[in-house]
């Protein structure tokens, strides 16, 4: 080992060397990275640096410089791609530069220079210019400024990329962990965890976690997954989520310190944590994975320390030449270490190998001043060390003085074990593939100058129509959400931009009319922001100004940044998204504020009322003694404040009679059923309203009937277009023959449309504008037509109906005993069988007990378009019957909430889909009905925290072995979950969308067999039998035509089967290692040109 301190290897100053507080080396180890307190970015040779010795050395020392920032420079990183660099400083920005291939302006101007001389011309004034203001040399290397992030309100203190390159985070003295995109450099999440600066960032290898230090004396553990090049901070929303708190190493650390610089060993097992004590003692603690705590320290500094770092390599205590590979027929793995140094306020630097309990190397007074930063080449000989008094140090390690190193494959395999499944380039397997690749990523790329478009100012229309090859425009069809990437173009043929059509194939104009029109059609209120822009007003001592307008203002036309929701065939969309908080269970969810209802209504601000007794104010300490202890004490709102609660004395005598006329009359059937639902109480008025709005004083009932109160039914009448309303009889006789009976009337716009008469009291009404529905308490159903025509003889069932709903001409009717009837009205038949909702309530489980138990509540009951049963329990499962196979499917559950990295209620899988009653058709149906599964389980857990201790039993599950790969799995099961779930529904529009994630998850994990297994599923028997393509808006039983994968038609559930094949391809093409599999269906489908002829040559 030998130290290299070149005298040039500074931030020179004109009377004294800058401090140095950061530097970094190149990914290539070509270049050293330094900053200082003169506000420069210098890049050195590595290779200078080494030949610092040799005197005929004459290449080229510092590469570059850079001064983009205001003040003092606190930290430098290249990215892990090496394509960037960025540096943090103390005027709050953050600076990404970028290698530029052209010379820099500067050697442009020299060459100039030089001409002028070779011509004898008068150089002096010209290069006085060159020179005037600066001592810096001519820049070798041209790195230019690529963006200025703008997102801490304090000094920039520190920063890191992951290993993927995808994400930068930013660490500063405002308290705050700011997460930038590394492909759009856009904010994706402000992180404020933290109470105090945080002065310490270090990337998992693995990519699966973060870790930031801080002065509160904590290292906080956050987990991620690594966003695509098109994601925005609203996709990313649930993303870096706070894994771990650690508190035990540091309860004692020193303030004093500039940097808590930390770092991740290369094989993922341990954390490399500064500043920490061990007792009075100064330590680094090394903290293991998963269990995130450790009593490992590294003691021997006699000041704290303030940065650590691992060499990238792993290293062999045994020539690897040494090593047997095999021993008894099985393989040896053969013990790895890892090296660390060390370095802080004591200006002493340490070495540690984990095979040794001692340091390998102390070298104290290495420097006069603190030593700030530390980095390693990557091959793991060189270090290199910044002080604060300006100096530069490489320390050179001998030949296999730390180890033998291995190989970065035992990287690879140690990471392995913790998801790290970082694959290579790949090799590319023809021109083809190339191509294909080419084709893949446009989509990709389109998507990113979208949005650094929008980012940029660009006024870019968001709704610009797509050009077809034969010149007509068409409106985009691709579906977009944030975790399906690319949007998925299916046009063949080149784009026309000569001319457009207007209105006809005749007519055609220019480019530049075309375009001032277009952006007319797309914005109507362009005229008008235009006059509001140049307004002028006269200020008050008699100026004329032009008013500023507010940029929100402006926002007429739509955004261009892409959407991250998927909008159905449909423009209808819901009013509200509940919940809006994204489902994030890491501690109980309580769905009121303090104080419940009262103090969600009324607020938590008001002031108590004084009692009699107090004259001095003594009821604010009587109620902060009262909760101090965590209790709450209980208050009731009067008119003029709070007051507190006294004892009531228990209520006796008589309870007051309640809304409904009295309860039913039970079914003898309950007594033996094992199944009871709670049967609805006999009402005396029961209104249901079809069309216009109904009245707010309305009572929403069971199943959307209304309870009317007094005067309700008039206002009913006038807001609503139609109303049925039924009257039961207000008492009732011992003998059946002297009962009152029923009254149904159907009245329009106020206006009595027909009326009738039933024997018994009715519980439930439905309808629609096809027939009208009720039920009686002893279980019989009846039917009119709109105009009141009686359609059927009335309909007995087994006990009282609880539910009864409809939709179109279905009519679906739950009993008390659980069973499910659905009938189509229209031909007076069943599509199936009565289903019993026992295997949806867990009745095996139940039944065992001795006497009755309480199952989980069905929360709704609904049909879809189709008449299949969609039922929610207020567990949080969903469930949908299935009329081909006669059994119920669960489409949705808490266990995808929990365990899937897909479930999001804001994203495009649980977003505005919805679908219009009124407009029907094969392209809508079912159109919502996952999302609106996936919404009913994340209201039902946020509400109720069921799913509270099943994450905190998955989060202890994650660390341990075995359960490496869970996160992944589980997240594409959810989407074959959703994709299986989207195909017996016969949502169109989803099972696109679900199918494309799922194609984008498999190509990004490699599954070789499921991407082969997905393409031949999709493929299909089309081309073998040449059948034509269904049509989607035909109206067909699709159920009986397309509703599987290997059904022999043209389409799959209403897409013709090449389209969604030419979709996945592109999808899939990006990936080289999948080229093999995806090139053959690309030929194919005539997504690449097969200049081989041959068509039919399939991979198996």
């Amino acid at each position: 080992m030998h130290y290299i301190r070149p005298v040039w290897l500074t931030h020179g100053g004109e009377k004294k060397d800058f401090e140095v507080y950061s530097c970094h080396v190149s990914p290539n180890g070509e270049r050293l990275a330094s900053a200082g307190g003169d506000g420069y970015v210098r890049i050195w040779s590595t290779d200078a640096i080494y030949h610092a010795g040799d005197p005929n050395y004459s290449k080229p020392k510092q590469l570059a410089s850079m001064s983009y920032h205001s003040g003092t420079i606190h930290t430098v990183r290249f990215s892990s791609s090496g394509r960037f660099l960025a540096s943090g400083a103390d005027d709050k920005i953050v600076c990404v530069y970028t290698l530029d291939p052209n010379p820099p302006s500067h050697a442009a101007a020299f060459g100039m220079f030089l001409e002028l001389r070779k011509r004898g011309g008068q150089t002096t004034d010209f290069y006085f210019i060159l020179r005037i203001g600066t001592n810096e040399a001519p820049p070798v290397e041209h790195w230019r400024i690529f963006r200025r992030l703008i997102g801490h309100d304090n000094d920039v203190q520190d920063l890191g990329w992951s290993y993927d390159s995808s994400i930068l985070v930013t660490v500063g003295l405002d308290s705050k962990v700011v997460v930038w995109s590394g492909h759009t450099f856009e904010k994706l999440k402000t992180i404020s965890s933290h109470q105090s600066h945080v002065k310490g960032l270090t990337f998992d290898p693995a990519n699966k976690y973060f870790a930031t230090a801080s002065d509160d004396r904590t290292i906080k553990i956050f987990r991620f997954t690594p966003p695509g090049p098109n994601s925005s901070a609203h996709d990313q929303m649930n993303n870096f989520m706070l894994e771990k708190t650690i508190t035990a190493p540091f309860t004692a650390s020193p303030l004093t310190t500039y940097f808590r610089r930390c770092s991740w060993s290369p094989d993922g097992m341990h954390i490399g944590a500064a500043n920490a004590v061990n007792g009075p003692v100064s330590s680094v603690a090394i903290l293991n994975r998963g269990t995130w705590d450790g009593d490992i320290h590294l003691i021997g500094h006699e000041g704290p320390v303030e940065v650590c770092a691992f060499s990238p390599r792993l290293f062999s205590k045994i020539a690897p030449e040494n090593t047997p590979l095999m021993l008894n027929g099985q393989p040896i793995h053969q013990s790895l270490v890892t090296a660390i140094a060390c370095a802080g306020q004591d200006k002493a630097l340490s070495v540690w190998i984990t095979s040794n309990p001692r340091p390998l190397v102390i070298t104290q007074d290495l420097t006069v001043k603190s030593i700030s930063d530390l980095a390693w080449s990557p091959d793991g000989r060189s270090l290199f060390v910044t002080s604060l008094d300006g100096s530069i140090i490489a320390v050179v390690f001998g030949e296999n003085e730390l180890g033998y190193g291995v190989s970065f494959e035992e990287n690879e395999r140690a990471l392995a074990k913790y998801g790290g499944g970082r694959r290579g380039v790949g090799i590319v397997e023809g021109p083809a593939a190339l191509l294909l690749e080419e084709r893949a990523k446009q989509g990709e790329i389109r998507g990113v100058e979208g949005r650094m478009g929008a980012l940029m100012g660009d006024g870019v229309p968001s709704a610009a129509p797509v050009m077809n090859g034969d010149g007509s425009a068409t409106r985009p069809t691709a579906l977009q959400s944030n975790d399906l990437g690319p949007a998925i173009d299916s046009r063949n043929g080149p784009t026309s931009t000569a001319s457009i059509i207007v209105d006809g194939p005749e007519s055609t104009i220019k480019p530049q009319e075309a375009s001032a029109k277009t952006q007319d059609a797309l914005d109507p209120h362009a005229a008008k922001l235009e006059r509001l822009k140049q307004r002028v007003t006269i200020t008050k001592d008699g100026k004329k100004r032009i008013a500023p307008l507010l940029v929100s203002s402006s926002g007429a036309a739509e955004s261009s940044l892409p959407r991250s929701q998927l909008m159905a065939s449909t423009s209808h969309q819901s009013a509200s998204d509940t919940p809006q908080a994204i489902l994030d269970l890491s501690k109980p969810f309580d769905g009121l504020p303090k104080g419940g209802l009262a103090g969600l209504l009324l607020g938590n601000k008001r002031k108590y009322v004084p009692e009699e007794s107090d004259n001095q104010g003594h009821i604010d300490k009587k109620i902060t003694n009262a909760s101090r202890n965590g209790a709450v004490p209980i208050l009731s709102n009067a008119a003029n404040g709070l007051v507190t609660s006294s004892a009531q004395p228990a209520v006796t005598g008589q309870e007051p009679t309640p809304e409904f006329v009295r309860p039913a009359v039970l079914n003898p059937s309950l007594i033996v059923s094992q199944l009871r639902l709670a049967v609805p109480k006999v009402r005396l008025h029961v209104v249901r309203t079809v069309g216009g709005t109904s009245n707010t004083s309305l009572k929403n009932g069971v199943n959307g009937n209304i309870n009317i109160e007094a005067g309700g039914l008039a206002n009913a009448a006038m807001q609503a277009n139609t109303v049925f309303e039924a009257r039961n009889p207000a008492t009732v006789s011992a003998r059946f023959e002297d009962r009152e009976p029923a009254r149904i009337a159907v009245t329009k716009r106020g206006q009595p449309v027909w009326q009738d008469y039933l024997p018994r009291s009715v519980l439930l009404i439905t309808g629609d504008r096809n027939f009208w529905a009720a039920a009686c308490e002893d279980g019989s159903i009846y039917a009119w037509t709109p105009a009141g025509r009686r359609i059927v003889n009335a309909l007995v069932l087994e006990s009282q109906p609880v539910i009864l709903e409809c939709k179109d001409w279905w009519l679906l009717c739950i009993t008390a005993v659980g069973m499910c009837y659905v009938w189509d009205m229209n031909t007076l038949s069943s599509q199936h069988p009565p289903v019993s909702l026992a295997p949806v309530l867990d009745i095996a489980t139940q039944n065992l007990q001795a006497h009755p138990t309480k199952v989980p509540a069905v929360t709704s009951a609904r049909l879809n378009s189709e008449g299949r049963i969609v039922v929610t329990l207020n567990n949080g499962d969903g469930y949908a019957y299935s009329k081909s196979m006669y059994v119920w499917q669960r489409l949705s559950e808490v266990w995808w909430a929990v365990g899937s990295q897909y479930w999001n209620t804001q994203d495009s899988s649980v977003g505005n889909l919805t679908t219009n009653g009124d407009a029907l058709s094969a392209t809508n149906v079912s159109a919502g009905v996952i999302p609106y599964l996936e919404k009913s389980t994340t209201n039902e857990t946020l509400v109720r925290g069921r799913a509270y201790l099943l994450q905190r039993l998955i989060k202890q599950l994650l660390p341990r072995e075995g359960f490496e790969g869970f996160e992944s799995n589980v997240s594409i099961a959810h989407l074959e979950n959703r994709v299986a779930a989207a195909m017996m529904l016969g949502a169109k529009a989803e099972f696109q969308t679900y199918l494309y994630m799922y194609a984008k998850r498999l190509g990004a994990e490699g599954l070789k067999m499921k991407v082969e297994e997905l393409l031949r599923g999709i493929l299909g028997e089309t081309y073998d039998n040449a059948l034509e393509v269904v049509d989607a808006d035909a109206p067909v039983d699709r159920a009986a035509v397309d509703r599987c994968w290997s059904n022999p038609n043209a389409s799959l559930c209403g897409w013709p089967r090449r389209e969604l094949l030419q979709g996945v391809i592109l999808i899939l093409g990006k990936h080289r290692d999948l080229q093999r599999i995806t090139v053959p269906y690309a030929r194919v489908t005539g997504v690449v040109n097969n200049q081989s002829g041959t068509d039919d040559a399939m991979i198996s």
